[in-house]
């Protein structure tokens, strides 16, 4: 860790445990500080307390809550509740994180600009923390023997409005049964990422899925659909491997396809890897409860927590700037 990252660190963890000996020092009086997305903290001699409010993405969703899970178990933050609900990354920041509903939202792909703009008519000020890395995966059922790899072009004529609609229309020598596709919903950051990176920004996604923003659902939809394929983070996958057949993929004709896995998407040689994010309303940040549990987070962010959970862990390079991130943030 960075010398200037770990000043900060120090700094806040010497505030939050000097809070309670502040609290006691004036003969109970607790300190609140009210914000976004919970009813503010406190510091008290039983330790630090309050409500941290998480939505967002699906992908990211397994990430934050065991986190929350983590962070609650610890002895000193054991009085703060934190809830995690998977909302999609658009639908957590329009319903919940940009209305100033919540304190943090987990995102699979960047803020967009209207999501800025809807913030700031909310005086939410958002602050991004790219947490892990993930190989985003497109399965089929485990009796699709014909298909172990595709392309980005041949995704595209699947996944795109008026595209193929059976399996020969992209090649020859696939049969002539129809499509069963399964995918998140449009209130979902994936599948944002996967329109605008893999279908293209020429083509619209096509409609013809039966969409959600549950994505053990996807797993089961492929599962029971021999013709079944649809796309979801790489934790799912992963916990899932077993009842569905994930295929390798080619950016371009050509190229030689790679498995997704933790290692291509850490050293880039998987074509759909991409950034995982956690946003926070800066005013939140400025909230003990609020910064005691994004600190945990980032700085376990960085440690197999996530590796078990399914995804690239941050790099140490990545965390200092998240800490530096979180402390400006936090008007440290």
């Amino acid at each position: 860790m960075s010398q200037d990252a770990r000043s900060g660190v120090s700094r806040r963890r010497f505030l939050l445990s000097t809070g309670a000996v502040g609290a006691t020092a004036v003969a109970g009086c607790q300190e609140q500080t009210g914000g976004n997305g919970g009813d503010g903290s406190s510091s008290t001699d039983q330790g630090l307390s309050g409500e941290v409010i998480v939505k967002g993405s699906s992908t990211v969703f397994p990430i934050s809550d065991r986190m929350a899970q983590e962070f609650m178990g610890e002895e000193e933050y054991s009085q703060v509740n934190v809830t995690v609900d998977s909302t999609g990354s658009g639908g957590g920041f329009e319903n919940w994180f940009c209305a100033g509903d919540a304190a943090l939202n987990g995102a699979s792909r960047p803020i967009t600009e209207g999501e800025q703009e809807q913030c700031s008519s909310n005086d939410v000020s958002p602050v991004e923390f790219q947490i892990a890395g993930d190989a985003l995966t497109v399965a089929v059922n485990n009796d699709a023997d014909w298909v172990d790899s595709i392309t980005f072009e041949e995704l595209s004529q699947i996944w795109r409005e008026d595209g193929a609609q059976m399996w020969s229309d992209v090649r020859d020598d696939w049969p002539d049964q129809e499509f069963e596709l399964f995918g998140p919903a449009e209130t979902s950051g994936t599948y944002d990422w996967f329109n605008e990176n893999v279908i293209g920004e020429d083509y619209r996604h096509t409609t013809s899925h039966q969409p959600t923003e549950e994505d053990e659902q996807i797993v089961q939809g492929i599962r029971d659909n021999p013709n079944g394929m649809g796309y979801f983070g790489y934790a799912y996958y992963n916990s899932n491997s077993e009842q569905v057949k994930a295929l390798n993929v080619a950016a371009e004709a050509g190229d030689d396809p790679v498995a997704p896995s933790l290692a291509n998407a850490q050293d880039g040689s998987y074509p759909m890897a991409r950034p995982l994010f956690v946003y926070g309303a800066e005013s939140d940040l400025q909230r003990e409860d609020v910064s005691a549990f994004m600190e945990y987070y980032i700085e376990n962010a960085a440690t197999d927590i996530v590796e078990e959970v399914g995804y690239v862990p941050s790099s140490e390079d990545q965390r200092d700037e998240n800490l530096t991130a979180l402390d400006e943030a936090a008007g440290e």
